[in-house]
Order: C-alpha cells, then sequence, then structure tokens
C-alpha cells in the first residue's frame, strides 16, 4: 500500500481535560503519558499511530460501559 503523504501537522489530540484515568491514560484524549509527555518530538507516522491507538482505547472503553461524558459547560435552555 502507497504511503499518503501529510501536507499539514497532525494536530494534537488535547481536549484540555487532562486528568488520569484509572489505567493512566488521559480522560480527555486517550493518551498516555508517555504519549503525551512526547507528541512534539513524534513525527507524523508516529502520530498517526497514536491517534489511531486513541480511537481505539476510547472504542473499547465505551463498549465497556465506562464512558464518561464530556465535560463541556452545557448552557441552560432559554425557553
Amino acid at each position: 500500500m502507497a504511503e499518503q503523504l501529510e501536507f499539514f501537522p497532525v494536530p494534537s489530540p488535547c481536549r484540555g481535560i487532562c486528568q488520569s484515568d484509572e489505567r493512566g491514560y488521559c480522560r480527555g484524549c486517550m493518551r498516555s503519558r508517555d504519549e503525551r509527555f512526547n507528541w512534539q518530538k513524534m513525527n507524523d507516522a508516529q502520530k498517526q499511530e497514536v491517534l489511531r491507538l486513541c480511537r481505539q482505547r476510547m472504542l473499547r472503553k465505551l463498549r465497556a460501559g465506562r464512558a464518561e461524558p464530556d465535560e463541556e459547560p452545557q448552557q441552560p435552555s432559554l425557553f
């Protein structure tokens, strides 16, 4: 399979929650401590692999029924 060229840098998956769960993964982005600390040193292929792992971890967590709701503020109803 041909490698896809990346024209834009891979953005950080950080969602600003930055708290570790019981397994040591960030509750917001599902990265491990090492993945968070080394993000700036990784090349795009490594970052893509971390993103793949994060999606996999989130799906596993959702399937297990332990998913936590997003910690985004909710606007009260105006009506």
